[in-house]
C-alpha cells in the first residue's frame, strides 16, 4: 500500500502568516471573492480562508504545485476554498470574476516579462472596484532597503539571472497602466512590504 502523500511545508509561511493576515483584514473586509496568484504550498490559503470566512478564497498556481495545494485544502475541508486553478501568468488565464487579488513572494521569483504578464492578465478577471495586494520585498529608488535584501537578491540571481527584487516604482507603473491606484505601502517584518492598489472604474 502506498503511503499517503506528504503535504508541502514552507517554514516562512508559518512565520509570516499572522502578520500578513493582520494587513489583509482591513483590505479584504468588504471583499467577496479573492484570487490568490501563486499559492505555493497552500499554507497561506487555508490560514487566511479560515480567518476570513466571508471570503471565497480561490487558490491558483502552476500545475506542478497543484497537488500540494489540494492536500492542504482537503485536510482543512473549508467551505470557502474551491479546488485550485491552474494559472501560469504567461499562459492562458482561467475564467472567473474576483473583487480582490493577493499574491505573496512571487514577483521576485518571476522574470520581468512574467511580472508584466501578471499585470496584463489581471483586468479580464477583476471587478471594476477590485483591490490588488502584493506581499514581498521591494527596492525603492533603485536601492535595496537592507543588506539582507541585497544578499537575497544576489542569491535569487545566482539561481536564475531573470529573478530579483523589483523596484516599487516599476511595479507601480504596471499597476497604474491597468487602472490601479496605490492606496497603501505597509512595512512588514524582515524587510518585506504589503502593498495595496485600488482599481477605479473607467
Amino acid at each position: 500500500m502506498e503511503s499517503p502523500a506528504e503535504k508541502p511545508f514552507a517554514p516562512a509561511c508559518e512565520r509570516n502568516r499572522d502578520v500578513i493576515l493582520d494587513a489583509l483584514k482591513p483590505r479584504l473586509a468588504d471583499r467577496q471573492r479573492v484570487l490568490e496568484v501563486g499559492s505555493g504550498t497552500g499554507q497561506h490559503a487555508v490560514h487566511f480562508a479560515a480567518a476570513l470566512p466571508h471570503l471565497l478564497w480561490q487558490t491558483s498556481d502552476r500545475n506542478n504545485n497543484l497537488p500540494g495545494i489540494r492536500l492542504w485544502l482537503a485536510e482543512t475541508a473549508l467551505p470557502n476554498t474551491p479546488p485550485p486553478l491552474e494559472l501560469d501568468v504567461s499562459g492562458r488565464w482561467p475564467v472567473g470574476s474576483f473583487d480582490a487579488v493577493f499574491t505573496s513572494n512571487t514577483l521576485h521569483i518571476m522574470g520581468w516579462p512574467e511580472v508584466e504578464a501578471f499585470f496584463t492578465g489581471l483586468p479580464a478577471l477583476l471587478a471594476a472596484d477590485a483591490r490588488l495586494i502584493v506581499y514581498g520585498p521591494f527596492n525603492y529608488g533603485g536601492c535595496f532597503t537592507s543588506a539582507s535584501n541585497a544578499a537575497f537578491d544576489a542569491s535569487l540571481k545566482a539561481d536564475d539571472p531573470r529573478r530579483g527584487i523589483r523596484d516599487i516604482e516599476a511595479v507601480n507603473a504596471l499597476a497604474q497602466a491597468i487602472g490601479f491606484t496605490l492606496i497603501e505601502d505597509r512595512a512588514m517584518p524582515a524587510n518585506n512590504r504589503c502593498v495595496s492598489w485600488q482599481r477605479s472604474p473607467a
